[in-house]
């Protein structure tokens, strides 16, 4: 597939770029807060472990569930409107943690939160794809690169501001992103509504007239058909590939660095934030790949080949260049860019591409939220850290598959229609 005929980015959408900007560094930003200025927070609030547990078992679970229920609300409401609501309700839960009086409080804002953040996630695929459909590589880029940077900017500056003016100032500034990210979405809306009402005034006249029908037509239960469509499962799989192998490092790859390599913890904590910064620049270079020179299969076999290429090297030579093994650990978050283009390259319509954003994020999801609880069973049960990364490495291997399927050019409204009949 290629993207429609290019026009002027700001032509009529210059709303649109500022809410997808402003929504996709909220989306990661509200992640990536609370982390660093955790010990400031529990010396303070004296949280309970099991509640810590949660807090960080938050995030995947939420995105997870709101993946699914997203695309009904979607049909209710419009994707301008769930942007909108999305980000005042992520908003409000930021400043709720901020004030939070005890872990209870701090617990369910951090709850409301990532459930505003899981709709984010689904609407802004099908957002790019409905406003920048000639820019899909351009805007995707962008997007994933903000979430990047908005992964790694928090912790760089939480705990100096927490430490100037306290961990609820740290805690709660990152809100003002969130309610800037509201304005250009309701202004877009205000500007629906006006033309809006003098369509209808002028339909009224034709309806009187008999000059036109209404036809109403069902809302297509597309979410249901992709359970049987291999194209929806193999992006679900990429994402979820992607998504558990990031958790998973983020919550352990410290651990295992201190353990296998005899790093200090100041030296893991400076690796894990190479492991991060690795998504920024696949973030620019996947989409471009994808959609200017259909790279798709190099894009899989380049994560494949990293991704496992850096678990043998953690397994078999640690120390031998600890640095490297990163670097590719790393790399299968390229995968992250090349799914959110895809979901625009392998849908046709709006109701599928939002139905395909839902259903490979729920899944991926799930799986991220499942594989570090398992990175940490396998190390108990062995009471070693190579069983854990093997297990990683075998994880990578399911990029084969999903790679094959993906890389077939068509969307899953044809292969529904090769196999089942009329979409």
């Amino acid at each position: 597939m290629t993207e429609a005929p290019t026009r002027p980015l700001w032509r009529g959408r210059a709303l649109a770029f500022a809410g997808i900007v402003l929504v996709a560094f909220s989306l990661r930003s509200a992640v990536a807060a609370l982390s660093p200025i955790l010990a400031e927070v529990n010396a303070d609030l004296h949280v309970p472990t099991w509640v810590i547990g949660l807090i960080g078992a938050a995030p995947p679970v939420c995105f997870a569930v709101f993946g699914i229920v997203t695309p009904m609300l979607e049909r209710r409401f419009g994707l301008e409107r769930l942007a909108a609501a999305s980000m005042l309700i992520a908003a409000t839960a930021m400043v709720v943690r901020a004030l939070a009086g005890d872990g209870a409080v701090l617990l369910v804002g951090t709850v409301v939160l990532f459930a505003a953040v899981g709709v984010g996630n689904v609407v802004l695929p099908p957002l790019i794809k409905a406003y920048f459909p000639d820019r899909t590589g351009m805007m995707t880029a962008l997007y994933s690169s903000l979430l990047a940077v908005a992964a790694f900017v928090p912790p760089l500056v939480a705990v100096p501001v927490a430490d100037a003016a306290g961990w609820r100032f740290s805690l709660g500034l990152w809100a003002v992103f969130a309610v800037a990210a509201i304005v250009p979405w309701v202004a877009m809306l205000v500007r629906e509504r006006r033309s809006t009402a003098a369509s209808t005034a002028a339909s009224a006249v034709l309806l009187t007239t008999g000059a036109i029908d209404i036809v109403e037509e069902p809302a297509p239960r597309v979410l249901g058909r992709l359970v049987r469509v291999p194209l929806a499962w193999a992006l679900a799989l990429t994402f979820g590939v992607s998504a558990a192998s990031v958790y998973a490092c983020f919550a352990w790859l410290p651990v295992v660095l201190v353990d296998l390599t005899g790093v200090d913890h100041a030296s893991a904590g400076a690796l894990l934030s190479l492991f991060g910064a690795m998504g920024l620049p696949w973030s620019i270079l996947v989409p471009m790949a994808v959609t200017r020179w259909n790279r798709v299969g190099v894009v899989y076999g380049v994560a494949l080949v990293a991704g496992v290429a850096g678990v043998l090297g953690m397994v078999l030579a640690p120390t031998a260049a600890t640095v490297l093994w990163v670097v590719l650990l790393g790399t299968p978050q390229g995968l992250f860019p090349a799914v959110l283009v895809m979901i625009q390259r392998r849908s046709r319509t709006h109701e599928g591409a939002v139905a395909l954003s839902s259903f490979s994020q729920s899944i991926g999801y799930a799986v991220a939220a499942l594989f570090p609880l398992g990175f940490a069973v396998l190390h108990e049960a062995t009471g070693d850290w190579r069983g854990a990364l093997v297990s990683l490495g075998i994880l990578f291997l399911f990029t084969i598959p999903a790679g094959i399927i993906v890389t077939r050019t068509r969307t899953i409204e044809d292969e529904w229609e090769r196999r089942y009949g009329a979409w």
